[in-house]
């Protein structure tokens, strides 16, 4: 084991897969890069990227697992190893795809698909602060026999912290600038930012998850159209409607942006027990469909506006606004965030990147840090007590 770790680490450049699978559960997304150096020092090369959707009959049960009313710990074992094998027919499909072989992979870093994730203790329900990730690591190292870094949240959390955010170690890798202040924001299924202050170090980024995503909206939009549509494209509909402000004050007094930083959220927070009570009572108020995704949307642009404010350094302030995830593509949401902030919005692809590949790329990175067994957390935005090197190494 310990020579094969050796002959990837020792080579000036390496080829690696990061897989990604979000709290949406819309697919599987999987990035190739090659990659040289580590740290400070690292640079890479997008080789290929592509999504591969996770059939609907897996990820309804998924979704069942979600639900503590319904999960059973015989699926949940099960799914372990399916997805493990879903994770690795979408890996192998890129990789033929991109005209490469499975022997030309060096490694692999797979976040999983998450569970369940308690941030914080809840002594009142007798849980301590954990997190779950699913999709067995042990299939990928049978498939490609290459190491494969999985499981990475949970060495941040046995050292103090919530597990999450942990794109922002890349974030400070990739994007850092001396001339102006960066805010990262990436709008998956739950909003996070990194916040990059000009001439930053690693010690000086700001991290949190700023509340829901796209989650919400996505959840609106199956709501509305019985399953016929699984979120709103390009914002079309809420483009077309007058956003409610008294549920928006509602819905800001929400308790979660209160918290202090850092901080985690998720499904079990803005899943879909909540959106349906919201839905319901919008529909209450007799809202058009386009009203009631014109509000929600709305929802999520001032929730990140509102945590720069509450939260970013006074008088720091942000300079440029870098959209990710699926919401860089809602262009009704991005107008949002041009109207309520005072910064430039840009996405991804503006700089040169890829909105829909980011994170997949980032656990590809964050694995070749742990191969060389670099530390690759962020202690002041996870609040761990301090730097650890992150995942679970499977040869």
């Amino acid at each position: 084991m310990l020579q094969k770790l050796l002959n990837v680490t020792s080579k000036p450049e390496r080829i690696g897969i990061g897989i990604m699978s979000g709290t949406s559960v819309d697919g599987v997304d999987v990035a190739i890069i090659s990659v040289r150096g580590s740290g400070e020092k690292l640079s890479y090369q997008q080789l290929a990227f592509d999504t591969v959707d996770i059939p609907e009959a897996l990820r309804s049960e998924i979704f069942k697992q979600f639900n503590p009313a319904e999960s059973s710990v015989d699926k949940l074992c099960s799914l372990n190893f399916e997805l493990g094998q879903l994770f690795s027919i979408a890996a192998r499909s890129v990789v033929e795809n991109a005209g490469l072989r499975l022997e030309d992979i060096d490694f692999i870093g797979s976040h999983g698909q998450t569970i369940y994730h308690i941030p914080v203790d809840q002594q009142d329900r007798g849980l301590v602060k954990s997190t779950m990730q699913i999709g067995e690591a042990s299939v990928l190292a049978e498939v490609f026999k290459c190491p494969v870094v999985s499981d990475f949240r949970v060495r941040d959390m046995a050292a103090g912290g919530e597990g999450a955010p942990l794109v922002p170690y890349v974030d400070h890798l990739l994007f850092r600038s001396d001339r102006e202040n960066i805010a990262l924001q990436n709008i998956g299924g739950i909003g996070n930012v990194t916040y990059l202050p000009k001439g930053g170090s690693a010690s000086d980024v700001i991290a949190f998850d700023t509340g829901p995503g796209n989650m919400i909206m996505d959840e609106t939009m199956n709501i509305l159209t019985e399953g016929r549509f699984l979120f709103d494209k390009n914002g079309e509909l809420a483009a077309k409607g007058t956003v409610n402000e008294e549920v928006l004050n509602e819905l800001m007094a929400h308790p979660y942006f209160t918290l202090p930083v850092p901080k985690s959220t998720g499904r079990e927070l803005f899943g879909a027990a909540f959106t349906r009570e919201l839905v319901d009572r919008m529909l209450g108020k007799r809202l058009s469909s386009e009203d009631i995704l014109a509000t929600v949307t709305m929802f999520t642009a001032m929730t990140i506006v509102d945590q720069f404010d509450r939260f970013l350094p006074v008088g720091g302030g942000v300079d440029t606004l870098v959209v990710s995830g699926g919401g860089a593509y809602n262009a009704t949401l991005l107008e949002f965030l041009k109207e309520l902030g005072d910064f430039t919005v840009k996405t991804q692809e503006d700089l040169g990147f890829s909105s829909e590949s980011k994170e997949a790329v980032a656990f590809a990175i964050l694995a070749n840090e742990t191969l060389f067994g670099l530390p690759n957390n962020v202690p002041t935005a996870t609040g761990a007590a301090k730097q650890v090197v992150l995942g679970k190494l499977t040869v």
